[in-house]
C-alpha cells in the first residue's frame, strides 16, 4: 500500500524546509531500559457549568463584564489583551537610537474563542457538527480581523491544558491579529515564497504527496485533510495538518472542506486523548496567508499540533540544555510516533468506557 522505506537507526539530522532549521533525532536512545513507563492521572472530572469559570455562559468576566447565555460559541475582545489596535508608541528617537537596540510601535487585537457553553467537553468530546461551527467562527473571524487596514496577520490557535499554560479548562481558544508578520510565520512565509520561485511548485503540495506515497508518517486523512507528524517533527506526537488541495486560507475553503477539516480535528484529537487515556494538553494553531492585501501563491494552508507529552500522562519533553543551546533534538522518531497514533482507534476512551 505504501511504499517501503529505511528509517536512519543511528543519530541524524532531519531539515525543516518551512522554517529552513535542523532537528537532531537520536532514535537509539529509545533503547533506555526507564522508557515505556506509564503512569496514570485520577480522571478529570468537570461540571457542565462552573459558577466561578468566567467562560461559562452568563458569569461574570475579571474585567466585570458579563457573558451572554451562549448556546453555541462565543466571542469576545480579550480582557487583558497582548495587543492593543492603539499603540502606546515608542518614540522615533527610541527607534533609531542604535542599529542594535532597535524598538517599533506593534499595533493588533486579541480575541477569546469559547467553543462551546458546556464546560466539560473538548474538542475530542464535542460533537463533530459543534467543531464544524467554531471552523466557521474562526473563517469569519479571520476574515473580520483581515481585512482591517493596520492588520496583516491573523493568528489563531489554541492552549489546551495547564501543562500548556491554559489559564482556564473551558474549551475556548485565541486570536491574535498582528500589525506586523510575528516571526515563526515570517520564516514560513520566505521559504514558502523562495521554494515557489525555484521550484515552480508549493513547498507543502510537493511535501504532502511524498508523505501520501511513502505513507508511513500519515496519522489519518479524509476527503480533504490529511493529519501526519512532519517529518521533521520536534515534540514527540507533533502533527500538521494540511488541506489536500492548494488553498492559502481557511476563508478559501468550501462548505465541503469546512467539513472535513471538522471530522479530521476531532479524530486526530480523539487520538491524542486516547494515548494517555487523558485530556491530552497541545497547543494548536492555524498557518496561513497574511492579510496585506497581496496576493500570496505560495501560501499553503495548515494547521501545527505541538503537544508536549513524550511516554506517559505525566512525564513531558522539555525543551532545556543542549535545545536551548543548541538546536532541538528528538528520541521518538516521526515514523514510530505516527505509527503510534495511527493505531489509535477514532472513539474516545470515556465512550468505549462506558
Amino acid at each position: 500500500m505504501y511504499k517501503e522505506i529505511q528509517t536512519p537507526s543511528g543519530a541524524h539530522r532531519r531539515y525543516n524546509p518551512l522554517t529552513r532549521e535542523w532537528v537532531l533525532v537520536s532514535p537509539h536512545r529509545m533503547e533506555r531500559p526507564w522508557l515505556g513507563q506509564v503512569e496514570t492521572m485520577p480522571a478529570e472530572m468537570r461540571p457542565r457549568y462552573d459558577p466561578d469559570c468566567y467562560l461559562c455562559p452568563g458569569n461574570v468576566r475579571a474585567s466585570g463584564k458579563r457573558n451572554p447565555d451562549y448556546t453555541g460559541t462565543f466571542v469576545f475582545d480579550n480582557d487583558f489583551s497582548a495587543l492593543l489596535p492603539r499603540s502606546a508608541g515608542v518614540s522615533e528617537a527610541a527607534k533609531a537610537q542604535s542599529s542594535l537596540l532597535i524598538s517599533h510601535p506593534e499595533r493588533g487585537l486579541c480575541r477569546v474563542i469559547c467553543f462551546s457553553p458546556r464546560h466539560d467537553l473538548t474538542l475530542a468530546e464535542m460533537p463533530v457538527e459543534h467543531i464544524r461551527n467554531v471552523v466557521d467562527v474562526w473563517i469569519e473571524q479571520y476574515a473580520e480581523l483581515g481585512a482591517l487596514s493596520f492588520i496583516n496577520y491573523v493568528q489563531i490557535f489554541e492552549n489546551k491544558g495547564e501543562m500548556m499554560g491554559a489559564s482556564n479548562p473551558h474549551p475556548h481558544g485565541q486570536i491574535w491579529a498582528n500589525e506586523s508578520l510575528p516571526t515563526e510565520v515570517f520564516k514560513e512565509n520566505m521559504a514558502q515564497q523562495d521554494y515557489l520561485h525555484e521550484a515552480g511548485h508549493c513547498l507543502l503540495c510537493d511535501y504532502l504527496m511524498l508523505e501520501r506515497m511513502e505513507g508511513t508518517r500519515i496519522v489519518l486523512e479524509n476527503d480533504h485533510f490529511v493529519a501526519l507528524v512532519p517529518f521533521w517533527a520536534i515534540w514527540p506526537f507533533e502533527t500538521m495538518v494540511l488541506s489536500k488541495r492548494h488553498v492559502p486560507s481557511l476563508t478559501h475553503l468550501n462548505q465541503d472542506e469546512r467539513d472535513s477539516l471538522a471530522d479530521v480535528l476531532k479524530r486526530l484529537t480523539i487520538r491524542y486523548d486516547n494515548l494517555f487515556q487523558i485530556s491530552f494538553p497541545y497547543s494548536m494553531g492555524f498557518h496561513q496567508q497574511p492579510t496585506d492585501g497581496l496576493p500570496h501563491p505560495a501560501w499553503h494552508l495548515h494547521a501545527h499540533f505541538y503537544p508536549p507529552l513524550l511516554r506517559s500522562a505525566t512525564v513531558r519533553k522539555f525543551m532545556v540544555g543542549y535545545e536551548m543551546l543548541a538546536q532541538p533534538q528528538r528520541d521518538l522518531t516521526a515514523e514510530a510516533a505516527a505509527e503510534r497514533l495511527r493505531e489509535l482507534p477514532d472513539v474516545h476512551y470515556k465512550e468505549r468506557s462506558q
